[in-house]
């Protein structure tokens, strides 16, 4: 087996959230393709000290804050590489190619995929995803009760909504899609709708969010193009099947003891860093989780945090 090649990158913010971006010289592995900056991490050296000798030494800044993004293992073929991205959100200096590389600054959106190596790829995704995934609770069957409280949440900076109403038909989940696709139209957030997809394939939407029932009957990524594809989990088989089909990230659940279901065990942090950190896909924790996690959720891999009670606006 190849020997697992370390890199630390950073995927560096500027105050518009456009990212950073180099590109690699045509005679090296990977030439001519757009990066993330960093380099080889130094035996011995902390992922933090690494990034911060790196980024010095190839752009000449001095980082001040960044927290992990995500963690991508990449087969070559002829090299085995693990992709430490930090995001950087704060640095001293003005970034320059010391190395006469060219630069760029690109919004998450308008990055092309195929001008990256394959390994940065699920970077670009966990760079377009943000931090927070509310799941919609009480009163769907109340549509004025409930659209009220989800242009509350948006209104307080929600940008992606999964749309959970399993108990209604089919007839009024559309309807209650419809008017809730409206409202995150207006602010910019995308919608999820986690209903079978053939059930919806002609509602309104920005994207799919399969149970993990769904999931594991499925041979190939369903839904368009150009929309986000999900999936809740709950074990390794079902994350790899995530995997396995190019879906866009996953939820992994439940992280903590739940109201809803104290009955099932929780993963705890540790089950959910050793799951989640083969995997080529940002993946959100979910159960018992609220805001004050969010620090916890980054320190342990995760895209963040996915919940119903502690996201969804009381009455």
């Amino acid at each position: 087996m190849p020997e697992i090649i370390h890199v630390m990158a950073g995927a560096i913010a500027d105050a518009s959230g456009r990212i950073l971006v180099g590109k690699r010289p045509d005679h090296v592995h990977q030439g001519g393709l757009w990066e993330f900056p960093g380099g080889k991490l130094e035996p011995g050296e902390s992922p933090e000290a690494g990034l911060a000798r790196e980024l010095a030494e190839e752009l000449g800044i001095q980082v001040r804050a960044s927290r992990p993004l995500i963690r991508v293992h990449h087969d070559y073929g002829d090299r085995h590489i693990l992709l430490d991205v930090h995001r950087v959100d704060d640095y001293a200096g003005v970034p320059h190619g010391r190395e006469g590389q060219p630069l760029d600054w690109l919004a998450p959106e308008d990055m092309d995929p195929a001008a990256f190596p394959a390994a940065d790829r699920p970077i670009i995704t966990a760079l377009r995803l943000p931090p927070l995934m509310l799941i919609t609770g009480e009163e769907p069957d109340r549509p004025d009760a409930f659209l009220a409280r989800l242009g509350r949440a948006l209104e307080t900076g929600a940008r992606l909504v999964q749309l959970r109403a399993h108990q209604l038909s089919a007839n009024d989940y559309a309807h209650l899609a419809q008017a809730a696709c409206d409202l995150c139209d207006r602010t910019g957030a995308t919608l999820l709708l986690n209903r079978d997809p053939a059930e919806v394939a002609s509602v309104p939407r920005h994207g799919l969010h399969l149970n993990s029932q769904v999931l594991m009957t499925l041979r190939e990524r369903p839904g368009r193009s150009n929309e986000l594809v999900g999936a809740s989990c709950h074990d390794p088989v079902q994350l790899a099947r995530a995997a396995d089909l190019g879906l866009d990230y996953a939820l992994l659940s439940p992280v903590k003891p739940t109201a809803s279901h104290p009955e099932t065990s929780p993963l705890g942090w540790d089950t959910f860093v050793a799951w989640v950190d083969p995997l080529p896909l940002p993946v959100y924790a979910l159960g018992g989780l609220t805001t004050d996690d969010l620090d916890d959720a980054f320190q342990h891999g995760a895209q963040g945090i996915a919940a119903i009670r502690g996201l969804w606006p009381v009455r």
